[in-house]
C-alpha cells in the first residue's frame, strides 16, 4: 500500500545505532530483579551480586522461640493432665496415684517439650530423638524432687499467710503463695532445658524465664478454679497454662540477654535466630550440627564453625563460605556481617558493649 503521510520515512542505519549510548543508571535500574519474579536464595559462586539480602523471615512466627517454647510447654503439661485426671481426686483426705504423680509427670512432660522443640522446628529429628532420651530420666527424677521442695515452699508460704490473718484461698495472699511454690517447677524446667544443651548459660537463661513464667501460671491457678467451680477443668487450664507461660517466658528472656546470634535473612529457615552459647558452635548439614543445614547439597557435614574467644568471634570454615562476599577461611566476625553458606544467608550481630 502506498504511504498516504506527506511526511518522509524514518531510516535508521547501522552508524546511527552505533552512535548510541546508554546511560549506566538505566543499566543498574534493568539489572535488578523484575517485579513479581520468583524469590531466590542465592548461589554462593557469585556473593558480590548477592549482597543485598531481603528478609524473607520476619513475619514467621513458628520460628520464634517464644512460640515454639510456649506451644511445646503447653502440650506437654495439657498431656500430662489428660493421662492422670482419671486418676485424680479432690477429696482432701483421699489420694490415688493422679494426685502423686500429676505434678512429676507435668514437669517431665514440659521439660521434654522444651527439649526437643527447637530440634523438630530446625528438622533435625534425629537430634529430637536423642535430646527426649536424654530429657526423660532428668525429667522423672527432677519431677519428684522439685514436687517435694515445691510443696514445702507452698506449706510454709500458707504458714505465713495463716499468721498474717488470712482464712480463705479467695485472698490473693494465697494466689502468691501457689506462684512462689510453682516457680520451683520453672526452675526445674530451666535446669533441664539448658542441660540438654551442655550450656551453663542457657542453663540461667533458662530459670530465669522458669522463674517468671511458673510464677505467673501458679498465681492466676485459683482464680481458674473459682472461675469453673470444679477441680478437672480449674487443672487443664492451670496446667496448660503453667507450660505456656513458662515456655513464653523462658523464649522471651534468653532472646533479649542474649550476647551474640546469627539471624538467618534468607534460607528455609528464614527468620530464626540461633543464640551462640557454646565455645564453638558446628554448623554443616549433619542432623548433629548446632546448626543443621538441610535440602542443600552444597553444605558438607561440618561445613563451617564459630569460636568465642573472650570479646571476640571467630569463623573457621571448611567448606566454601562468604562473609560480605568475600571468600573466607578463618575470619574475625563483626556485627552485621553476612554470611553465605550454600543458599543460607545469616547476619551475624552482638549486643553493644560499653567502651
Amino acid at each position: 500500500m502506498a504511504n498516504t503521510d506527506d511526511k518522509p520515512a524514518l531510516k535508521i542505519t547501522l552508524e546511527d545505532l552505533a552512535k548510541v549510548t546508554v546511560p549506566q543508571e538505566a543499566i543498574r535500574i534493568s539489572g535488578g530483579a523484575a517485579a513479581g519474579a520468583a524469590r531466590q536464595y542465592g548461589n554462593i559462586s557469585t556473593p558480590a551480586a548477592e549482597q543485598v539480602v531481603v528478609d524473607e523471615g520476619k513475619s514467621n512466627i513458628f520460628l520464634q522461640g517464644w512460640f515454639y517454647l510456649g506451644a511445646a510447654g503447653a502440650l506437654g503439661a495439657l498431656l500430662a493432665w489428660a493421662i492422670c485426671e482419671p486418676g485424680f481426686v479432690d477429696a482432701l483426705d483421699q489420694r490415688r496415684w493422679g494426685n502423686v504423680i500429676m505434678m512429676p509427670l507435668v514437669l517431665t512432660l514440659m521439660c521434654l517439650g522444651f527439649g526437643i522443640a527447637e530440634s523438630l522446628v530446625e528438622r533435625s529429628f534425629q537430634k529430637a530423638a536423642w535430646r527426649g532420651l536424654l530429657v526423660l530420666p532428668l525429667g522423672v527424677v527432677f519431677g519428684f524432687v522439685f514436687d517435694f521442695i515445691a510443696n514445702i515452699v507452698y506449706n510454709i508460704a500458707l504458714s505465713v499467710c495463716f499468721e498474717l490473718g488470712v482464712q480463705t484461698h479467695k485472698n490473693p495472699a494465697v494466689w502468691i503463695a501457689r506462684g512462689f511454690a510453682w516457680m520451683v517447677f520453672g526452675v526445674a524446667g530451666g535446669i533441664v532445658y539448658g542441660l540438654v544443651d551442655r550450656s551453663s548459660t542457657k542453663v540461667r537463661y533458662g530459670i530465669l524465664g522458669g522463674i517468671i513464667g511458673a510464677g505467673l501460671g501458679g498465681m492466676i491457678f485459683d482464680p481458674i478454679a473459682m472461675a469453673t467451680h470444679r477441680g478437672s477443668p480449674s487443672r487443664a487450664v492451670g496446667f496448660g497454662l503453667l507450660g505456656l507461660a513458662t515456655g513464653v517466658a523462658m523464649g522471651i528472656v534468653e532472646s533479649a540477654l542474649k550476647d551474640r546470634w546469627l539471624y538467618v535473612a534468607a534460607g528455609p529457615l528464614a527468620g530464626k535466630q540461633f543464640i551462640l552459647y557454646k565455645p564453638v558452635t558446628v554448623i554443616g548439614s549433619a542432623q548433629q550440627s548446632d546448626i543443621y543445614l538441610f535440602k542443600d547439597t552444597s553444605v558438607q557435614a561440618q561445613h563451617a564453625s564459630i569460636e568465642l574467644r573472650g570479646a571476640q568471634t571467630f569463623l573457621h570454615a571448611i567448606g566454601q563460605v562468604f562473609v560480605s562476599g568475600q571468600p573466607a577461611r578463618n575470619r574475625a566476625l563483626s556485627t552485621g556481617d553476612l554470611i553465605q553458606i550454600g543458599r543460607y544467608s545469616f547476619h551475624f550481630r552482638e549486643r553493644q558493649r560499653n567502651r
